[in-house]
């Protein structure tokens, strides 16, 4: 059976696929069709939060496999309460929405912020102000809010009601607030798609002050940055802001698919019976997972992931052939001399998977990666940087 023919000929061709067939793995290690090695530094775009085949989020899965896969939102459900709790309590947030991925955990805060700028400024304060360079899903209203061209071309007309500000420019930030009806802000800590471009802490402090100031929202996306990769369980915590509204997805379900949208205090109650909804979202497998998950991210975990990401930045800043590394925690972008795509074939061809990020290799590896293996694969990624 050729698995890559039947995937070409079946599969919409919406992927540019690299040309591995993946089969199976353990932790940080991934075996192809053919039985290679590869040290993993992807994890599915930060997703497998603790590698592959994890145990503790296996079994977790498996028990709740043996007493009911799904049920819909019009009943209770125990995963589903407990993830909430769990998720308000180490956040202070106050309400949870679950979705299915980070573009509909996205929508969900694009309408909590529409929702209240009609109900608080008036039904024209509908304008939301995202970054250039940001990326918040492939949905035609996600794709509007993301503020890059290459990403609307071919889809328009885009939804109405988005302007985008340069990043870490608060002037300009400042004039589109004074110009246009908003009812909130909308970014990315640390731009994953962007380039692996973190924000500048006093920059996003005097949004927040904007914020609150103007009577907007402040909603914060950590689909990619949050559940503990950029070395804090959430990147907000490490910029000294509250936000209104909290995104995520990809790591929090540890391989399994769900988003949540996390509601401060300000929004907690703007929901009603029949103002959103998901058939999927919450699902109990799904949610007994991402609790798995969330209930081992604690402060000690959290300090063996930002000394995982000290020796990375360590090892690559100063080396032979790369210009810059950035990012947080374990999110990073290396900018090399070399193209990027050369890099990244030459190192799948040594048996060590990363990817791309804009003209950057991207590094997202699992947050509990064993020590030597990042030290190997690390190695190799230097080699071929340096040749």
């Amino acid at each position: 059976m050729d698995i890559k023919q039947i995937d070409k000929q079946y599969i919409a061709n919406t992927y540019a696929r690299f040309n591995v067939c993946l089969t199976g793995g353990k932790g940080s290690i991934l075996l192809d069709e053919k039985g290679k090695e590869y040290i993993d530094l992807g994890t599915g775009i930060a997703v497998n939060s603790f590698g592959i085949g994890d145990e503790v989020w296996k079994n977790a899965v498996i028990a709740q496999l043996d007493k009911i896969q799904h049920t819909s939102n019009l009943y209770y459900s125990e995963p589903c309460a407990l993830l909430a709790q769990k998720l308000c309590e180490k956040t202070g947030m106050k309400k949870v929405f679950f979705s299915n991925s980070g573009a509909e955990a996205n929508e969900c805060a694009i309408k909590t912020a529409r929702k209240y700028g009609a109900d608080n400024k008036g039904k024209e304060y509908y304008t939301i102000i995202t970054l250039k360079n940001s990326f918040h899903g492939r949905t035609i209203t996600t794709l509007s809010a993301t503020g890059q061209d290459v990403f609307h071309e071919h889809f328009t007309p885009m939804t109405d009601g988005f302007v985008h500000a340069t990043p870490n420019d608060f002037a300009e930030m400042e004039t589109l607030v004074k110009t246009h009806k908003c009812c909130g802000v909308f970014m990315e800590l640390v731009q994953g798609e962007g380039g692996v471009m973190a924000l500048n802490k006093e920059y996003v402090k005097a949004v927040a002050k904007l914020c609150e100031k103007e009577n907007m929202l402040l909603m914060i996306d950590e689909v990619q940055t949050g559940n503990g990769r950029t070395g804090a369980l959430y990147a907000y915590m490490q910029y000294g802001i509250t936000p209104d509204v909290i995104t995520t997805a990809k790591g929090l379900g540890g391989g399994l698919p769900i988003g949540a949208t996390m509601l401060g205090e300000r929004v907690q109650d703007l929901f009603t019976p029949g103002l959103n909804g998901t058939t999927f979202g919450g699902n109990p497998v799904c949610a007994s997972g991402a609790l798995s998950i969330i209930e081992r991210l604690d402060e000690k975990f959290l300090e063996e992931v930002r000394q995982k990401s000290e020796y990375i930045f360590s090892q690559l800043k100063n080396a032979r052939g790369v210009k810059s590394v950035s990012g947080m925690g374990l999110m990073i972008g290396v900018e090399t001399e070399k193209d990027a795509t050369q890099i990244v074939n030459e190192c799948m061809e040594k048996g060590v998977l990363v990817i791309k990020a804009k003209h950057k290799v991207r590094l997202l590896p699992a947050l509990n990666i064993p020590f030597k293996q990042l030290q190997q694969a690390i190695e190799i990624l230097k080699e071929v940087i340096e040749k």
